[in-house]
């Protein structure tokens, strides 16, 4: 038995050196920083804290070192219009690598087509079931 045991750890060790063995990638790089905002009022208050909220978290982190997903549904949906207030807020959020998601529920019960939002964002069938299968994917979750 301790001869099996050298050469089972001879064969790892040799495999390991020669890179016959691969390791997850998450094992030799740190993971990427996840998180994703929750944007369901119309107060362009809370769409200014959030969009600065999640600037910082860029600055801080760098903006490589996160993915980064706003979520609006419900009455924040209005934010994502092409004429909305923060419109150029948002414009500049999606070029920095953030993923600006309108919740198509939402556009529906308001009667928004495509036409209406904001070129550069994104859609999801809807925006609670987004935010739960990201926070299931391990994304941390801000509500501003």
């Amino acid at each position: 038995m301790k001869q099996l045991n050298k050469f089972l750890g001879a064969m790892l060790g040799g495999a390991l050196m020669m890179g016959a063995l691969a390791l997850p990638a998450t094992t030799l790089a740190a993971d990427k920083a996840k998180m994703v905002v929750q944007i369901s009022d119309a107060n362009p208050a809370t769409w200014n804290l959030a969009l600065n909220n999640i600037k910082n978290v860029q600055k801080d982190l760098g903006k490589d070192n996160v993915e980064l997903e706003l979520v609006a549904y419900g009455p924040g949906i209005g934010m994502l219009k092409a004429d909305s207030e923060v419109a150029n807020r948002i414009d500049d959020a999606v070029n920095s690598g953030v993923h600006v998601m309108a919740c198509q529920n939402t556009m529906r019960g308001q009667k928004l087509t495509k036409e209406d939002m904001n070129a550069k964002i994104g859609y999801v069938p809807s925006g609670v079931v987004e935010i739960l299968r990201r926070q299931q994917e391990g994304y941390a979750y801000l509500r501003p």
